[in-house]
């Protein structure tokens, strides 16, 4: 969903040449996949099309072309570090929850396991959170 979220910003604002936007897992094994049908029918909801998205695998980008990568959670932040040290000085990784305004809040919890309600809130929280980085991005 944050794929389509911040890609539709982008789109809206008009923003394409300046933003390279791509999301990729650290558990491959679902590269190629399409997305959860929970995730696509919240995305819908609110206007956003994934239905052609495919999981991608983050071994398969080229880190080097990228500032700025931004993680759902610890496990996720901490596999990024170690999977791109070498660029560390150049690939600045933040984590997505760190950009809402719930101080409580440490990561976007994955809604697979929950209710499509689940995916909804995941929803919210994404588009909360990468407007801010949006708007932090252009300043």
């Amino acid at each position: 969903m944050a794929e389509g979220v911040f890609s539709k910003m982008v789109a809206d604002r008009k923003q394409e040449e300046i933003f390279s936007v791509e999301s990729a897992g650290t558990v491959c094994y679902q590269k190629g996949a399409a997305p959860d049908s929970r995730a696509v029918t919240a995305a819908l909801a609110h206007g956003i099309d994934i239905s052609a998205q495919k999981a991608c695998c983050i071994r398969d980008l080229e880190l080097g072309h990228y500032t700025r990568i931004f993680a759902m959670d610890d496990n996720n932040f901490q596999e990024i570090i170690q999977y791109g040290g070498m660029l560390g000085e150049y690939l600045q990784v933040s984590k997505v929850a760190d950009y809402l305004s719930d101080p409580f809040a440490s990561s976007i919890e994955d809604p697979y396991y929950g209710t499509t309600e689940d995916f909804f809130r995941v929803f919210r929280q994404l588009h909360e959170a990468l407007g801010n980085i949006y708007d932090e991005l252009l300043q």
